[in-house]
């Protein structure tokens, strides 16, 4: 297995790219802003041709660059329901200050061809098997993507592509509009603290971190597992 990503420059996104093997099929998770030049650059530097889009929630850093990439290549981008709607307009998941800072400037389009995303599901794509956990709070459709990590360079059983519910250290915010840490407490419940320890978590931003280093170190997931003083809202994610 090949999983190789970058942050964005703007926001520090995580891009990433999976794929069975070098020379094959690939998904791209979260094209944010800015990254068509290094997307192309390390496609090519594995020989990776893009069979789908997936994205873990629908913020702008990570949904920005999702219609040229499919658009491109004639590929389905996939999103949960409950942020479908922030493909075709953005400013939804945005609060005013974010709106103001963007303040139209950025160009956007939404994507021809999407598909919706189920609680459960496994996609197979690229020659991969993705299971689809619904994990909302920091937004009402955030996602985690869980796929076996053999053949990987991890020691692992499991792989887990976050987003922006789990970082290293922390979690994504809930104050943006439909965000709610009532929701992200039962998500951390219910879909995270279940996974092995082991489990490789390749977050939506900052580095890689496992379950087990998060569940032992992570004030969010202390607090949620029932142990340690309720720590401060968090503020990271867009």
């Amino acid at each position: 297995m090949l999983v190789a990503g970058f942050p964005a420059d703007a926001f520090g996104t995580n891009c990433y790219v999976v794929a069975a093997a070098p020379g094959e099929q690939c998904v791209v998770v979260d094209p944010g802003i800015g990254v068509l030049d290094r997307l192309d650059a390390l496609l090519a530097e594995h020989r990776l041709h893009p069979a789908a889009v997936l994205l873990t929630h629908g913020h702008l850093d990570h949904t920005f660059s999702v219609a040229p990439v499919c658009g491109a290549r004639g590929i389905t981008a996939y999103v949960h329901p409950g942020d479908r709607e922030m493909l075709a307009d953005p400013a939804k998941g945005l609060s005013a200050d974010l709106r103001a800072l963007f303040g139209g400037r950025l160009p956007y389009t939404e994507p021809e061809d999407v598909a919706e995303l189920t609680d459960g599901a496994t996609l197979a794509l690229a020659g991969l098997e993705i299971t689809v956990d619904h994990a909302p709070g920091h937004t009402g459709g955030s996602v985690l993507f869980r796929l076996p990590a053999a053949g990987s360079s991890w020691e692992a059983e499991q792989l887990c592509l976050s987003g922006d519910v789990l970082f290293a250290g922390s979690i994504g915010r809930t104050d943006l509009p439909g965000g709610s840490m009532t929701r992200m407490v039962t998500s951390l419940r219910g879909k995270i603290l279940p996974l092995a320890d082991d489990t490789v978590v390749l977050p939506g931003h900052g580095p890689a971190t496992t379950i087990g280093r998060e569940r032992a170190t992570n004030p969010y997931l202390v607090e949620v597992a029932g142990g340690g003083a309720r720590p401060a809202a968090p503020a990271r994610g867009l």
